[in-house]
């Protein structure tokens, strides 16, 4: 991984999780927000999206699964890398992640914690895809949290329902190295 991703997500644990312009707009105008996880747009909007974050010198990691017009083959990765200065992407795919692997973009694995057998998909997969963060999500979940961050060599961010300074505190302590969160009141603790 490269250490400026890294370090930009340890230096400000808020990400800000964007779902609409609107969002965009206020986490591109708070000077605390250094990664912008990107969860919209379509094919013909991303680039300029993208860009919009990257002009306010901040880290744009674009979630490929929610594109609209882009499909879950890596060839929506390959589309990202050449059409957008996105520094990565965020998917539910190993696919999709070991494709960003090889075209260096920084890349977080997310994951669903909806059972023990997700808990161990996250064990058996953190070795072969190799992402560079895992996000797991509800990120509510200290106790799920701190047994992740045990056995994880990879670095977590809890995402999902993150609302309020608990939270934030709870999922930090418990070992994660950021949260993701679109609830914009928290992107500005």
């Amino acid at each position: 991984m490269d250490r400026k991703y890294y370090d930009a997500i340890e230096g400000n644990p808020v990400v800000a999780a964007v779902k609409d312009m609107e969002g965009l707009r206020i986490c591109c105008r708070l000077e605390d927000i250094k990664v912008v996880f990107i969860l919209f747009g379509d094919i013909c909007s991303i680039g300029e999206i993208v860009s919009q974050v990257k002009e306010t010198g901040r880290m744009a990691m674009v979630h490929v699964d929610l594109i609209a017009g882009l499909n879950s083959k890596e060839v929506a990765v390959d589309f990202i890398k050449k059409n957008t200065q996105a520094d990565g992407i965020i998917s539910t795919k190993p696919s999709l992640i070991r494709r960003g692997r090889e075209l260096s973009l920084c890349t977080v694995l997310r994951y669903f914690l909806i059972d023990s057998m997700a808990l161990e998909s996250i064990r058996q997969q953190q070795s072969i895809v190799k992402p560079d963060f895992i996000e797991v999500l509800p990120g509510l979940m200290p106790k799920v949290i701190q047994k992740i961050c045990r056995t994880s060599r990879t670095p977590i961010i809890a995402g999902g329902l993150i609302t309020d300074k608990e939270a934030v505190m709870g999922a930090l302590n418990a070992g994660a190295i950021a949260v993701s969160t679109t609830h914009q009141d928290v992107w500005r603790m």
